[in-house]
C-alpha cells in the first residue's frame, strides 16, 4: 500500500477511486513529469496491457475503471488522484 496525503485520501473517496486502482496505477503506471518535482501517473497503452496480463479474468471487469491517475511527490507520497478526461500530453 502507497502513503497518501490526507487530501488524496478525501478526492479518491469523493471520486470513487478505489485503493485497488491506485496500487495498479502505482505498480504498472506510466509516468509523466508534472512540474514542482511531482509526476502523473496514468495508464497507457502499455501499461493497460501490462495490468490484463496481471490480472487474467479480472481485467474485463476493471478495464472500465483504468481511466484515473494519480499526482505523486518525489517521495512517492500520492497528492491526489483524478478521472482522465482528457489525452495527457507529454512534452
Amino acid at each position: 500500500m502507497s502513503t497518501l496525503t490526507t487530501h488524496a485520501t478525501v478526492r479518491s473517496q469523493q471520486r470513487a477511486i478505489p485503493p485497488l486502482l491506485i496500487d495498479l496505477l502505482l505498480q504498472f503506471g506510466t509516468s509523466a513529469p508534472a512540474g514542482g518535482g511531482t509526476s502523473k501517473i496514468f495508464f497507457d497503452k502499455r501499461a493497460r496491457r501490462r495490468v490484463k496480463s496481471y490480472a487474467g479474468p479480472l481485467a474485463a471487469v476493471i478495464d472500465d475503471y483504468l481511466d484515473v491517475y494519480a499526482v505523486v511527490g518525489s517521495d512517492n507520497t500520492v497528492i491526489t488522484t483524478a478521472h482522465r478526461i482528457e489525452r495527457i500530453r507529454r512534452h
